[in-house]
């Protein structure tokens, strides 16, 4: 069924002693990492909960396309559970985008957190349930989080009316200030996404982006490909991440300028978000303003007058 005209919404805020529930949407996991980044959320203060189907392997992936579904179907639908955390990235989280219950998941809103492949299911989330959510560490990849990645990450899953976060190190590619939401995630994600229902439309966003692996000429043609298809029209800003084994920084440098310089919005680029370290979380689908000049970004919550957006999504 179509549903429309959702109001969005921004899940409560955790707080020590609620729960967290770890799904695995996309591919298997090493048991010693995961119970390490275990220990990390339980460090936090919060209770977590592990469904034993998780640990199922089908190829590289952490069980078949339906049953890696029905779990973070079931999830969202325990009241129990308050934040679902992922396990791990790589490779499958859009295989199960059509199984999702947009319907379910809209009536009960909660803390998601993810990021690489989960950007898929951070997409389907905001596109089709009108969610905001967490662009921040799986569990295998909090196991050597260094402290910085580990704060930031708590203060996103509690923070409830404003959260501020200054980047270091960060280059100023266009100076200015940049309002909206931010909204973005894995480039390559970000690129199968296009031309798919599932993908939203980041116009009067402060886009953000990252990747890992990819070679710089990658890079170039898949930012080419997302200008041709008009994701850079009517942007507020851009926030570009890290590129891990991308090349060389100063020709991923050269190519973003290249992308973006021209479009005369503000640019932020050399942030510490993605699959780097430190790897801060953000929030996605929240009011924010991104200040390039002062190399920070503030997001604030209104919970009383959250706007409405349209979206639509299939209820399975």
């Amino acid at each position: 069924m179509k549903i429309q005209n959702f109001k969005k919404k921004v899940p409560k805020p955790l707080e020590p002693g609620d729960t967290i529930a770890v799904a695995a949407p996309a591919s298997s996991f090493s048991k010693d990492r995961f119970d390490a980044g275990v220990s990390v959320l339980k460090s936090f203060g919060f209770k977590v909960v592990i469904p034993d189907e998780i640990f199922m392997k089908k190829g590289y992936l952490a069980g078949s396309d339906r049953h890696r579904a029905q779990i973070l179907n079931s999830l969202f639908a325990d009241n129990k559970i308050n934040g679902i955390a992922c396990a791990r990235g790589g490779f499958g989280s859009m295989r199960i985008l059509h199984m999702l219950d947009s319907a379910l998941i809209y009536k009960n809103p909660k803390i998601f957190i993810g990021f690489s492949d989960i950007t898929a299911i951070l997409s389907f989330l905001y596109q089709k349930c009108g969610m905001a959510v967490l662009h921040g560490p799986v569990i295998v990849s909090l196991a050597d989080a260094d402290f910085v990645t580990r704060d930031f990450m708590y203060q996103a899953l509690t923070f409830e009316k404003k959260l501020d976060i200054f980047f270091e190190n960060s280059i100023s590619i266009t100076k200015g200030r940049a309002y909206g939401p931010v909204f973005g995630g894995n480039l390559t994600t970000l690129c199968h996404l296009l031309g798919t229902s599932y993908m939203p439309d980041v116009s009067g966003h402060i886009l953000f982006i990252e990747d890992r692996a990819e070679a710089s000429y990658r890079i170039d043609r898949m930012l080419t490909h997302m200008k041709l298809a008009g994701c850079f029209d009517n942007l507020a800003g851009v926030i570009l991440g890290t590129f891990t084994d991308c090349g060389k920084p100063d020709e991923i440098l050269k190519i973003t300028k290249n992308i973006f310089s021209n479009l005369k919005i503000p640019v932020l680029t050399g942030v510490d978000i993605g699959h780097g370290v430190p790897n801060i979380t953000i929030p996605f689908g929240i009011d924010a303003c991104l200040d390039t000049e002062k190399s920070m970004i503030s997001f604030n919550v209104d919970r009383k007058g959250l706007p409405s957006i349209n979206v639509s999504g299939n209820q399975q």
